[in-house]
């Protein structure tokens, strides 16, 4: 049996004529850059994740960007964050020429832990910068408490998890920004690149605009310093598309999830494999995590092998990656994100996986390890 860790093809068998529609009338209109898609998809999910405002961008990683932009961040500025991560977290706050300042995760989550910021917190601390990761919203009320007393921006990187909430509350609409990616494995994917910022504070939501179009307002006059980071209109086009089904996927993920706790139990795993943890709120199971606690890559190799996709997410964490060996950071400053990077696998979760499938890949799990 094969089982690939996505399969986009399956999803969109099930939108085709929607998704050629919607792009046949660009095809006719021509309105490639920004225009009435791109408008009614900001509308969307501004509402979606219960904001005031939405600013559609180029990619998930200018996301966070323009985000740090538009919040003034810049050389001098430390940002706190996790080391468990995508490259693009961390990877921004270079770019905008501050300093990354890491604190480790709670093994349970793999989010960044609340408990561990305060005492990163400086002079020089500007922003926050949780990652909601997996899918699943970090403890956000103690970060947001303590950036409402050290008057510290929060940008949530949200990539992963639109439509999860905490308490309630979605993904997004928290701190101060929140960062989405519509790269096509997300859960809510374009056909390429894209990204959207959410913010309730008008004042970004004027500074997201013109960073977005190069600083330029009116057009051709610059007060301020750019970029290009505008989202294609054939993009927001299939992406309005696919969030009609999003909270349907969703709920199919869910229950992929559920099948998955259930199976493992039944075959007597539950000592060997360790399932993700729902804690806070609505997980939206853009990946589904397990823990082994040895031979994790050996396993992996056994799984492809099987016609079984599954991926490391992520297997270096950022403080130990070569380009950031300037802020001095040693293995063994972080145990819970490198512990994390060494015993973690992905396994397929998309919403059109059958039962058949999960059961296999779980049945060559136990033929794994208990065999």
């Amino acid at each position: 049996m094969k089982v690939p860790l996505l399969d986009l093809k399956a999803q969109y068998h099930t939108i085709r004529d929607e998704v050629l529609a919607a792009t046949r009338e660009l095809y006719e209109t021509q309105r490639f850059i920004l225009g009435p898609e791109v408008e009614k998809l900001e509308e969307r999910v501004a509402r979606y994740c219960q904001t005031e405002y939405a600013v559609g961008v180029s990619s998930g990683t200018d996301a966070l960007l323009i985000s740090l932009m538009a919040a003034g961040i810049g050389p001098g500025d430390e940002v706190i964050t996790t080391p468990y991560t995508f490259f693009a977290t961390v990877g921004s706050i270079v770019r905008v020429g501050a300093t990354p300042v890491f604190v480790d995760i709670r093994e349970d989550t793999y989010n960044i832990d609340p408990k561990a910021i305060i005492d990163k917190i400086t002079k020089l601390t500007k922003a926050i910068m949780p990652v909601h990761l997996y899918g699943q919203c970090c403890d956000m009320a103690p970060i947001l408490e303590l950036a409402h007393a050290h008057d510290i921006v929060v940008i949530e990187d949200a990539a992963q998890a639109i439509g999860s909430e905490y308490k309630g509350r979605r993904a997004g609409s928290m701190g101060d920004m929140g960062c989405f990616s519509f790269f096509p494995s997300k859960n809510l994917g374009a056909f390429g690149d894209g990204g959207m910022v959410t913010t309730s504070s008008g004042m970004l939501y004027e500074k997201l605009r013109i960073l977005r179009v190069h600083g330029s307002e009116p057009k051709y006059y610059h007060k301020v310093i750019g970029g290009n980071f505008r989202l294609d209109a054939l993009q927001a086009a299939i992406v309005l598309v696919k969030l009609s089904y999003l909270d349907q996927w969703t709920s199919a993920r869910r229950a992929n999830a559920g099948l998955y706790r259930e199976l493992f139990s039944k075959e007597g795993m539950d000592d060997v494999i360790g399932l993700p943890v729902e804690k806070n709120g609505r997980h939206i199971y853009n990946q589904f995590v397990i823990v082994v606690q040895s031979r994790r890559d050996e396993l992996r190799g056994f799984l492809n092998e099987s016609g079984i996709g599954t991926e490391v997410y992520y297997p270096v964490p950022m403080h130990l990656q070569p380009c950031f060996e300037y802020l001095d950071a040693e293995k063994g400053d972080f145990p819970k994100a490198e512990a994390a990077a060494e015993k973690t696998l992905a396994l397929p979760i998309y919403a059109e996986l059958t039962d058949e499938q999960q059961a296999y890949i779980v049945q060559k799990i136990k033929a794994f390890y208990l065999s």
